[in-house]
């Protein structure tokens, strides 16, 4: 009877409690020595239940049978996965490690994925996402991204400008390995500069980015990361031909010189020689083009004591030439003859990013970044000349170590860039030279569990902007499993560069003024704006779930973008571009819906539905931006076979966008000849691509683009009187070729 008594009182507690996991986590030294390793992170994979190993490196956590997959980091050692499939007592080493980058493990390789755990609002797309589409260069990388809007910059340039939160491409901080890269004078054909086959992965970060990077983040922040001579194959060959006559080739020859260097030389070249005229109207629909791309990559690793670099060398000679199709630059260059453009551009980049993990004391590490880049550019649009040359220095240095324990985090750090510019804006030069010095200090607490918290703040000397500060911060909270609640706001500042921003303006017959003054060519003097300023605010929920057995996540996101002084570009008078600084309200507010799901083994479906409410003060009035949809639903599906071979046979791609109306800037003053609607028609166009594995070394990939013909009719304003006043090319809102298909090949040997 005792012994019943017993079991009835012990049966609550043996049915309640939850079973759990106890373990040790240790450090491997040089001398082949394990120590206890206190303020490690274990947790389980896709998922906030978490713990950390207190100063005797011991650690507790649940056991769910849901989870099987075991995460255990901690700052400077590799991060590890293992397998755990019931409760019980573990034991487990963790090595240091020289790398720089962070290590993310899955269990299942997603094209693109979303973390849980960071406080930062960002989108992981890996080199699988970008094998979706033919993704010839960075600004075609984002055509199945619901986050990013991707559109033509006019009807003569075949030039793509993307967007972010209803913001274009300036407000927006690109990086390249975390060192700033598309900017200034490269910010209108930039994107273009780096070719798709060169991106390793691609991470979004929506909201001002982080202080490390710089002041001049508004919108967000898309840094890429480049493959590595280590990671990537010994020869790597890619064949691009698309029934427009591109013609496009990428080769990769990577090796290791010895047990510290290896090397790689990345090739690229592409070119476009036919003139296509579909629509009819005298004009050719794309450029014709030519482009070589080279970078030599060097890679220095050094794990013992803790040292890794990394060497880029890089040189590109980029050349179109648009206009009217009877255009010959021998005879017609900047006469009225015909109307035609030639864009030449040429541009060196070196840099040095080397970081060092402190053996002894391995959540140490100090970093630096430097790179160097000359950008010359010399082009004319009709008998409009613009000529920059823009040569910059960038130079950080970052150091991180924690408080404590790896909770508590923090980096710091001093910065210094260096920007001359010399422009010739028709016939009126246009010289200065920027130069800053900054330092910054982020804070990071991650518990894991529920609360990630990232505050930074820097503080910076700019020659033409004086001294100010820079705050952000980005938070997440778990308020259930599977779930992230983040926040987030923060400043940005920068001084505009007008011209180089905005060189679609050149193919226009648009009269160019400052402030409203005098037309270019009888002022003088710098541009005389004030600096950009501008607060970002943000909140997003993810919640990810099980549907019919299929994993699923939806993604709710809405920012905000408030000016305190923006530099308009104002195309309401259809005979003027005027730019001048905000005086009244401008903002730009984004709300975004995603879902995501994996229907079943090898087919996942993304849908999201996009809203913009953007308006600005202009001098005829509040408005809303023109050429920006109010509305953006986006689909993609993909689907491939059954692995054979850990390989998959075939995969199916096909991507949607629908762009609701968007508003032209207004052309009511023009004869009733070269007037415009109020609003745009709606677009929709549809991607698909076939892509056949047949071995690890070998495939092959057939697609189509915008495969449902959609055009937009007579995109050039005045198109039959190229040198009158009412020519303008800029009031492009949907594609202007049409329908284009393309094939190719991969060859790898690793």
């Amino acid at each position: 009877m005792k012994n019943i008594v017993y079991l009835l009182l012990l049966l609550p507690t043996l049915i309640f409690s939850q079973e759990k996991i106890d373990g040790v986590i240790v450090e491997l030294t040089e001398q082949k020595k394990t120590f206890p390793l206190p303020g490690a992170n274990v947790y389980w994979l896709d998922s906030t239940i978490g713990s950390t190993t207190d100063i005797d490196g011991k650690f507790s956590i649940p056991f769910y049978k849901e989870y099987n997959k075991l995460v255990i980091s901690y700052v400077g050692y590799k991060t590890d996965t293992i397998t755990v499939n019931s409760a019980r007592s573990i034991k487990h080493t963790l090595r240091a490690t020289g790398e720089l980058s962070e290590i993310t493990v899955t269990s299942r390789k997603q094209a693109t994925s979303k973390s849980y755990l960071q406080s930062a609002n960002v989108m992981f797309v890996s080199s699988d996402e970008l094998l979706k589409a033919a993704c010839c260069n960075l600004s075609e990388s984002f055509e199945t991204n619901p986050s990013i809007d991707v559109n033509f910059a006019d009807a003569v340039t075949g030039t793509r400008q993307i967007k972010m939160l209803g913001l274009t491409s300036p407000y927006i901080l690109i990086t390249s390995e975390n060192i700033p890269t598309i900017r200034g004078a490269s910010q209108a054909y930039g994107l273009s500069f780096t070719p798709g086959t060169w991106v390793e992965s691609i991470q979004i970060t929506k909201g001002a980015g982080s202080v490390v990077n710089g002041f001049e983040s508004i919108a967000g922040q898309i840094n890429t990361e480049l493959v590595k001579p280590t990671t990537d194959n010994a020869l790597f060959v890619n064949l691009y031909g698309a029934s427009s006559a591109r013609l496009e080739a990428n080769v990769h020859m990577n090796t290791q010189v010895s047990d510290k260097w290896s090397t790689g030389l990345y090739l690229h070249g592409n070119t476009h020689n036919q003139k296509h005229d579909v629509n009819d109207d005298g004009f050719m629909d794309m450029p014709i083009y030519n482009q070589i791309n080279l970078m030599n990559r060097w890679q220095y690793t050094n794990a013992e004591k803790g040292f890794v670099s990394f060497i880029n060398l890089s040189y590109l000679d980029d050349t179109k030439q648009t206009g009217q199709v009877n255009f010959n630059p021998g005879t017609d260059k900047l006469t009225t003859n015909a109307w035609g453009s030639e864009i030449d551009t040429r541009r060196f980049d070196v840099s040095l990013k080397s970081g060092y993990v402190n053996p002894d004391i391995p959540w140490q590490t100090l970093g630096f970044q430097s790179a160097f880049s000359s950008h010359k550019q010399e082009s004319y649009f009709g008998l409009r000349q613009y000529d920059i040359l823009h040569n910059s220095l960038y130079v950080n240095g970052i150091y991180n170590t924690i408080i404590s324990d790896s909770r508590h985090k923090i980096k710091t750090g001093v910065s210094y860039t260096y920007d001359h510019y010399d422009e010739l804006v028709l016939t009126e030069d246009f010289e200065r030279t920027e130069n800053s010095i900054g330092a910054f200090l982020e804070y990071n607490f991650d518990n894991l569990e529920q609360l990630n918290l990232t505050a930074g703040i820097r503080i910076d000397r700019r020659n033409l902007l004086g001294t100010f500060v820079t705050p952000r911060l980005h938070a997440r909270y778990t308020p259930w499993e599977k779930s992230a609640l983040r926040v987030s706001f923060g400043r940005g500042k920068r001084s505009a560069s007008i011209f180089a921003e905005n060189q679609n303006i050149f193919a226009t017959s648009r009269a160019l003024l400052i402030n409203g003054g005098a037309p270019l060519g009888s002022s003088k003097g710098a541009y005389g704006l004030d600096p950009e300023i501008a607060w970002n605010y943000g909140v997003s929920f993810l919640q990810g779930f099980n549907l019919f057995g299929n994993k699923a996540d939806v993604t709710v996101d809405y920012y905000r973008t408030d000016f305190q002084n923006q530099i308009v570009v104002d195309y309401e008078n259809p005979l003027q571009l005027n730019f001048y600084n905000l005086d009244g309200e401008s903002y730009a507010n984004s709300f975004q819906l995603e879902f995501n799901y994996n229907v079943f083994e090898g087919f996942d479906f993304r849908t999201a539905y996009k809203y913009y409410d953007i308006k600005t003060q202009y001098n005829s009035g509040k408005l809303e931006k023109p050429l920006t949809p109010k509305h953006r639903v986006f689909g993609n599906v993909s689907y491939q076979t059954k692995l054979k071979e850990n390989l998959a046979q075939w995969k199916f791609d096909a991507t949607y966008n629908w762009l609701g109306e968007q508003r032209f800037s207004s052309t009511a003053s023009n004869p009733v000849q070269y007037q415009l609607p109020e609003y745009s028609e709606t677009v929709g166009t549809l991607n698909v691509q076939v892509t056949k594995v047949f071995s690890e070394k070998f495939e092959v990939y057939l697609g189509g683009e915008n495969i449902t013909d959609v055009r937009q009719n007579n995109p050039i304003l005045g198109a039959d009187d190229p040198f009158g006043a009412n020519f303008d090319t800029t009031f492009v809102y949907g594609p202007i070729y049409g329908s284009m298909y393309y094939a190719g090949l991969r060859f790898k040997i690793k």
